[in-house]
């Protein structure tokens, strides 16, 4: 039985994690098929945007428990490893991912989400890092991406106490970008066509900027963007562009 199933709309493509009577709960079995996604969409030139959710009533309760009751050190370490390797992928795909949250984000679940370029939160989304109560940490970059979302005393609260945040305070603390009263994979769909609509390339070099520059100096960010400005005036996509809105028409990028 599939454990991801993978919809495409025009340019779009949407990735539902199908784990409904475990909550999506993350095992090898979700994250492999995650990386098999990631590699897919790596080869796919029409691709333009993806949305990330969950079957049911939960985006990704956490990792899977059961599965990680009896694992050694090297173990744990080896699947913390295959979790925090496909949020580095998550990162460095040319297409943004829009993570459509429909209800539990925690643990594992949480760090898949931080991981997305956006995040979107639905009127009865949860997050949090409940690993202590289970006498663990996040393995999966939850201590990293959430200081760097949050901030150091926000992650250390959440990380510490194990609490939940709802969509409100989740868009107040800049852990979601905006909460969604109605459908959110709806709305992310939505958001996912706009871009889709927008240059690739362009779209491609600013998650590239922001995300490999996130926590450099002022100084290195600048000289990054500076150089990713000048490399988007050898494509067609900037012709079409900047020719497009001279023209007064709409703009028929083609990734180039």
């Amino acid at each position: 039985m599939s454990v991801l199933d993978i919809d495409r709309i025009g340019q779009v493509a949407i990735w539902r994690i199908t784990r409904p009577q475990a909550l999506n709960a993350l095992n090898a079995d979700v994250l492999d098929a995650l990386h098999a996604a990631v590699d897919a969409a790596s080869r796919d030139h029409e691709l333009r945007a993806v949305v990330l959710t969950g079957e049911g009533k939960a985006f990704v309760a956490g990792a899977d428990i059961a599965a990680m009751k009896d694992m050694t050190p090297a173990q744990a370490e080896a699947f913390a490893a295959k979790g925090q390797d496909l949020g580095a992928r998550f990162e460095k795909l040319g297409v943004p991912i829009i993570a459509a949250v429909n209800g539990f984000a925690l643990g594992g679940g949480c760090e898949l989400a931080m991981s997305c370029d956006i995040v979107l939160a639905g009127p009865k989304a949860k997050f949090g890092q409940p690993e202590v109560n289970l006498g663990v940490i996040p393995g999966f970059g939850g201590t990293q991406r959430l200081v760097r979302r949050v901030g150091l005393t926000r992650a250390m609260d959440l990380c510490m106490s194990g609490r939940f945040v709802n969509a409100d305070e989740a868009v107040t603390m800049g852990l979601a970008a905006r909460k969604v009263e109605g459908d959110v994979v709806e709305e992310a769909l939505a958001l996912a066509r706009t871009i889709a609509e927008k240059g690739p390339v362009a779209v491609r070099y600013v998650k590239r900027a922001i995300h490999e520059n996130a926590d450099a100096d002022l100084d290195t960010g600048l000289a990054a963007e500076r150089s990713l400005f000048a490399l988007c005036f050898a494509t067609a996509d900037q012709k079409e562009g900047m020719g497009a809105f001279l023209d007064k028409r709409a703009a028929a990028f083609t990734g180039n």
